[in-house]
């Protein structure tokens, strides 16, 4: 298994003590999640990012006089920061919350289109979706997740530029999607709306379609042109709106 974060620290601290061998896996998996810390840029609109230590383990074993410590922190967090997705809920009154959203929206065949050509402020319409999905040599089927990469989010991101300036889609782009049966929409920005866009048609037309949404997310550029499978399975949150989620494509060596 490939794994773009995590693997080469696992290495670097001797895990797992039997070897890394062990973790081999017969596909190959792109982390497509930005990473949660404290002070980590969100849309205006939700809770900033909190986090503190519980307890180290210096002082639990202190606290209950054990030969063991365990270290925990505690997460003040948004539903929707960093890469998150969203219930249809959170744009639709009437849809299902989280906890009640089929997994299926959350994991699937999926595809990335590349749209980096596409720069604030222009906007993405359904003939430059149209053009990348013709240059991607692909097909959206129905039931698909469609994945657009911009490129804006890993240019600007940690800074807070990254909420500030992005392109997104049009009401008519969002419809060209979700008319040929996509059930999710993701984008590397912070949200699949344009930042000029008050009217948030993307998210109206999930909420039409009851359909939903994936925001946040990072290395689309390895996967852009490319069918794989997607997942990003949201927590289990009574009533959510949405959920952070870990995002990965699952591709065939």
């Amino acid at each position: 298994m490939t794994v773009t974060a995590n693997n080469d620290m696992k290495e670097a601290h001797g895990y797992p003590r039997l070897g890394p061998e062990i973790m081999k896996r017969r596909v190959r998996v792109i982390d497509l999640t930005r990473e949660i810390f404290e002070g980590m840029p969100v849309w205006f609109g939700h809770q900033k990012t909190f986090i503190n230590t519980n307890q180290t383990h210096d002082q639990f074993k202190d606290i209950y006089k054990t030969e063991l410590g365990f270290e925990a922190h505690n997460l003040l967090i948004s539903e929707h920061a960093g890469t998150h997705t969203d219930a249809v809920f959170e744009y639709d009154r009437n849809g299902p919350t989280i906890d009640k959203s089929p997994l299926e929206y959350y994991y699937g065949d999926a595809i990335c289109l590349d749209v980096s050509a596409v720069q604030y402020p222009d906007w993405l319409t359904p003939e430059i979706l149209a053009d990348a999905l013709e240059r991607s040599g692909q097909e959206i089927r129905r039931g698909d997740t469609v994945l657009l990469y911009t490129g804006v989010g890993d240019q600007h991101y940690p800074d807070l530029a990254y909420t500030d300036k992005y392109p997104g889609l049009t009401r008519d782009a969002a419809l060209w999607l979700a008319e040929q049966g996509v059930v999710n929409i993701g984008v590397d920005n912070v949200a699949i709306d344009h930042s000029d866009d008050t009217e948030f048609s993307g998210h109206v037309v999930c909420g039409e379609y009851g359909i939903v949404n994936t925001e946040g997310l990072t290395n689309l550029d390895q996967i852009a042109g490319q069918r794989f499978l997607y997942f990003g399975l949201p927590l289990l949150i009574r009533d959510g709106t949405g959920s952070p989620i870990r995002a990965v494509a699952v591709l065939d060596l």
